[in-house]
């Protein structure tokens, strides 16, 4: 296999990772609510809202802190294309 297609493998695999986590870290915040705060309570939705934003943030930082392991463990660069390259200045524009 090619970097092209280790980056799109990797990209791909990440994503269902990161949708794993958050779906995980959304249902752990929705037990703790069902849980510990009150059905009839008006901060109801405040919570609510608050699970989504843990839910988003937490895997956003999950992933974050996986990569920097799986970085310094690994080696990516050499196994992985980048994604975003630089533009060359020098480049003509072609029609």
């Amino acid at each position: 296999m090619n970097k092209k297609i280790n980056t799109v493998l990797f990209v791909l695999g990440a994503t269902v990772i990161n949708i794993v986590v958050m779906a995980i870290l959304f249902l752990i915040c929705m037990f703790l609510i069902a849980r510990f705060v009150d059905p009839e309570s008006p901060m109801l939705p405040l919570w609510l809202g608050m699970m989504f934003l843990v839910s988003i943030g937490g895997s956003f930082f999950l992933y974050t802190l996986g990569m920097r392991k799986l970085t310094a463990k690994y080696d990516l660069e050499k196994y992985l294309d980048p994604i975003f390259t630089k533009k060359h200045k020098d480049r003509k524009r072609g029609l």
